[in-house]
């Protein structure tokens, strides 16, 4: 990839960020009067209802806290002044009303004015919380809102495995792998966040590095389970079967960047194959896209919706190639990503009213045109706009390859060795 492509493409890639990406939520969904973002939105930005999923809260504190931060100096005063306001309501929002629930549990729900609507099994609000005020913390100097995270935290693990399960455990007890996933990364941001205690996090990031490889990276079959039994064995009929593409490649990206963090090497290289395998898998050569499900056996999928083509994994799809370029310099990552950036830009954009469609057709037609709902809000295409054009600027800045793309850590250790 040569400099005039990578600097092109980081020019595309943080001015869709900025000119439609937030613009477009901060137009259509910011709640000026209540907080928070009411996310469930037409094609055109107009709200199909005023209730407010607890996902969407976390997530869009993180993204206009995350991208404040990265951007400093970058944005016009006025525009960072606003997006700043939007953070401030966002954080207030999450602190006060989505994690309002029993034990200090976050809502699933909530109405616009915050009143309780519901409240899950699952414990995915509290993680999107934690990341969202944590982020919020680091870009303000409020200590307050990290301590409200890191209070999250712990009734996070408090909860984790005691709530009730989909599947009665007296029958069948089932290990499921998103949970390991979201934890990697919601322990990388409080690393960021929450430097004072940073060897706690890394190692934290390495118990969980540990589940994943344990229980659900399955090497002799070369895939990632989404769903196993307790001892990591494949589960019965089309669960323990399921193969959740965009999930295996944002893994895949966060054990990288945990590499990249550390400097080590190895642990990018047991990253890559789980790329490599999911493309193997999840790529439609009919069509073109990922697969939103797939059998490992290539048996139909029990999820109707199998052969969508949703916008998040081919945001996750597509990072992961251009950090497995970036980290190894090997060809066939750039095509691949080369392959998936134009699919995706050719496919999900609305050029007309701003932001994405989420849900294609298998042969690419727009199969719902909505823009937002309690899970496809503020989140994934701005982390992926956000990140990729940051990637690129660090390309662009010190070349290709583990040595040149290394974290502060590793550069730390490394001038330590050295003196």
């Amino acid at each position: 990839m040569t400099n005039e492509r990578i600097a092109a493409l980081k020019s595309f890639y943080l001015s869709e960020l900025t000119d439609d990406n937030i613009p477009f939520w901060l137009r259509h969904g910011l709640d000026r009067e209540f907080g928070g973002l009411m996310d469930f939105l037409d094609f055109k930005g107009e709200p199909l209802s005023t209730d407010k999923g607890g996902w969407i809260q976390g997530r869009f504190t993180w993204v206009l806290s995350r991208a404040l931060e990265a951007l400093e100096g970058k944005l016009a005063p006025a525009e960072r002044a606003e997006w700043l306001e939007a953070a401030r309501l966002m954080a207030d929002f999450v602190r006060d009303k989505v994690l309002a629930g029993p034990g200090g549990r976050a809502y699933f729900e909530l109405t616009r004015e915050g009143e309780p609507l519901v409240l899950r099994r699952y414990l995915f609000s509290e993680t999107f919380a934690i990341i969202g005020l944590a982020q919020y913390a680091k870009l303000t100097g409020d200590r307050s809102y990290l301590d409200k995270a890191l209070e999250t935290l712990a009734v996070y693990e408090a909860n984790r495995g005691k709530l009730a399960p989909k599947i009665d455990p007296a029958v069948r007890r089932m290990r499921g792998h998103s949970e390991t996933m979201i934890l990697i990364n919601v322990f990388q941001v409080l690393r960021s966040c929450d430097p004072e205690r940073a060897a706690d996090y890394t190692a934290k990031i390495d118990a969980q590095i540990e589940e994943l490889f344990r229980w659900f990276v399955k090497p002799g079959e070369r895939v990632l389970l989404e769903t196993v039994n307790e001892d990591g064995s494949r589960a019965e009929g089309s669960e323990g079967r399921c193969v959740n593409p965009g999930h295996c490649l944002e893994t895949a990206w966060f054990l990288m960047e945990e590499g990249r963090y550390r400097g080590d090497e190895a642990l990018v290289r047991r990253a890559l194959p789980i790329v490599e395998w999911s493309l193997e898998r999840g790529w439609d050569r009919d069509f073109g896209g990922i697969f939103s499900f797939v059998d490992l056996d290539g048996r139909m999928p029990a999820q109707i919706e199998w052969d969508m083509k949703y916008w998040w994994p081919h945001c996750e799809a597509t990072y992961a190639c251009l950090m497995a370029y970036a980290l190894t310099g090997e060809a066939r990552w750039e095509r691949w990503f080369e392959t998936l950036h134009d699919y995706t830009w050719k496919r999900f954009p609305d050029r007309v009213n701003g932001e994405w469609y989420g849900y294609l057709r298998r042969d690419g037609a727009i199969a719902n045109d909505v823009k937002g709902n309690h899970y496809k809000g503020a989140f994934h295409i701005a982390r992926f706009e956000l990140y990729t054009g940051l990637l690129l600027d660090a390309m662009l800045q010190n070349g290709t390859g583990m040595a040149a793309l290394s974290g502060p850590e590793t550069l730390r250790r490394l001038a330590g060795s050295a003196s």
